[in-house]
């Protein structure tokens, strides 16, 4: 029987990313940072955002402090290959997990409520 996570608010500037066709939860660390920061079509607003939460089947599974961004496929990857990465005109962050203050706010909580049904864009800004 699936349990429900409670509904938290976002209040950092950040971008929520979702990753259900990459997530399992058998995935190391690295894999699900690697799924999380790239490759994304992704517009300007991306450099206001401070965190970026993967989300897989409306749950907080990380959140990650953006330090910048890049064109896909021109930071390195230990997780995934090359032409699995390397597309024109989209883009992936680097950074690190978010410090636990923040991290424990948002991880295992349920951010559905900011995605509306059948939306098909991974990407959601919130406060940015």
């Amino acid at each position: 029987m699936p349990t429900t996570s409670p509904s938290v608010s976002i209040s950092e500037p950040a971008v929520l990313i979702r990753i259900n066709q990459m997530y399992s939860p058998m995935l190391s660390t690295e894999a699900l940072y690697e799924a999380t920061r790239g490759v994304w079509v992704i517009g300007e607003r991306r450099n206001k955002v401070c965190y970026a939460l993967a989300v897989a089947n409306g749950i907080v599974r990380e959140v990650y402090a953006v330090h910048s961004w890049h064109p896909a496929g021109t930071t390195p990857y230990a997780t995934r290959p090359k032409h699995d990465v390397d597309y024109k005109g989209r883009w992936e962050f680097i950074g690190e997990v978010a410090p636990p203050a923040v991290r424990e706010k948002y991880v295992d909580r349920s951010v559905a409520h900011y995605f509306s049904r059948g939306a098909a864009n991974p990407i959601m800004y919130v406060n940015s």
